[in-house]
């Protein structure tokens, strides 16, 4: 599979993840149709297009495949249906588990792009961690919740840099692109989902008095 197609299908799986994270949370909130669809348009789109401007790529990712819009779109008309409030359990697990993945996905999207557009290897990380991690706050923002990325003390954005770190460092050592890409990705979201299931928490800063 060639590099631009692999990056193509990321982005494409990256950006259902995090679009049905957001519609979760905005069906969730009982928003109205209009509301449903900004979350889910913000959630799929915002750390893509924060890159996109960064680098100064030019069209916006969305804009250059408009298809992906479409793809919202359509997520917002169907899914909500299928997703009712007497299965919130059900919709929690889901939208964890969707967040995690598209953490992973777009993570590794961002650095590649990154990358590929001649970055240094910090930026790449930096450029990472912003594409994972920028829509989940727009998200949380606009269901006015404080982003859950700056208060659970759950490993996230930590994720990122470790996933896009190793990435970063297996292409240094020449291995193949679609190996390197696939070990950063589950590496991101295998540690997200370890980190919510065991209840991992980084300490807050600074330290409490006492401890």
């Amino acid at each position: 599979m060639k590099i631009e197609l692999l990056l193509t299908a990321i982005e494409i799986a990256a950006t259902i993840a995090f679009a049905l994270s957001g519609l979760i949370e905005a069906t969730r909130k009982r928003m109205d149709v209009i509301g449903v669809f900004s979350v889910t348009f913000v959630s799929a789109f915002g750390g893509g297009t924060l890159r996109d401007v960064l680098l100064d790529r030019r069209p916006l990712f969305w804009v250059q495949h408009q298809e992906y819009v479409w793809l919202v779109l359509g997520m917002t008309l169907i899914t909500p249906l299928l997703l009712r409030a007497r299965r919130l359990q059900l919709t929690d697990t889901l939208m964890e588990a969707a967040d995690a993945c598209g953490l992973g996905l777009f993570a590794i999207s961002g650095a590649s792009v990154a990358l590929a557009a001649g970055m240094p290897g910090i930026v790449a990380v930096l450029m990472g961690a912003i594409t994972a991690v920028f829509g989940g706050v727009l998200r949380d923002v606009l269901c006015n919740e404080i982003p859950k990325v700056f208060h659970d003390h759950r490993p996230y954005t930590l994720c990122a840099f470790i996933g896009c770190g190793l990435f970063l460092g297996l292409h240094a050592l020449g291995v193949a692109p679609q190996l390197s890409t696939l070990t950063g990705i589950c590496t991101i979201t295998g540690l997200r989902l370890l980190a919510v299931g065991r209840g991992w928490r980084i300490p807050a800063w600074p330290p409490e008095k006492g401890r």
